[in-house]
């Protein structure tokens, strides 16, 4: 039977297998697509953790927080925008960012399509996640919302990993340890 770590997010427990993403570095992989459940605990935890801060817009990269952010959006009764990993032709001008993500290993740009720079542009904006742990996705974010000239009001995720200290402004459910092994 493959590894785990046990997680809970307001009274939901999830497995998270543990998934090698360097010689002896494993991380414990949350992939919330399709887990109805456990998204809304998540976001009945960061709706109350981000009830006092003040932000306009909700924004994250894609894929995986889509769920997240859609049903954050609602819940806080915000907009929110998704920095594409894909330029299509119908984004117009798009603003864009490099970023180099721990799951997949492998450069990519997030842009920002140029119907949603409105959005953003003078506002300020709650950056959102599912999991912090490198800080590249968090870097291209903000450099994709400084270009845009949008304000960082806040950055929020599931869970960090990895340096806790690191991520000591992020409002978060909970913190994810990195599995190293002893040699």
């Amino acid at each position: 039977m493959a590894e785990t770590h046990r997680i809970e997010i307001e009274g939901v427990q999830r497995e998270l297998p543990l998934v090698q993403v360097a010689p002896g570095v494993r991380i414990a992989l949350l992939n919330i697509l399709g887990d109805v459940e456990f998204v809304a605990a998540c976001v009945q935890g960061l709706a109350a953790k981000l009830s006092d801060k003040n932000y306009d817009v909700l924004v994250t990269a894609e894929a995986k927080s889509i769920p997240l952010i859609h049903m954050l959006a609602e819940q806080v009764n915000k907009p929110y925008v998704v920095l594409r990993k894909t330029y299509k032709p119908y984004m117009g001008t798009a603003i864009e960012a490099e970023t180099v993500s721990i799951t997949t290993g492998e450069a990519q740009t997030l842009y920002l399509d140029e119907k949603d720079h409105s959005l953003v542009s003078g506002k300020r904006v709650a950056l959102l996640d599912d999991v912090i742990s490198t800080g590249s996705t968090q870097r291209a974010m903000k450099a994709v919302m400084e270009i845009a000239q949008a304000e960082i009001a806040v950055e929020a995720a599931i869970f960090t990993e990895g340096d806790q200290a690191e991520w000591a402004h992020i409002i978060s459910l909970g913190h994810l340890p990195l599995f190293v092994d002893k040699k």
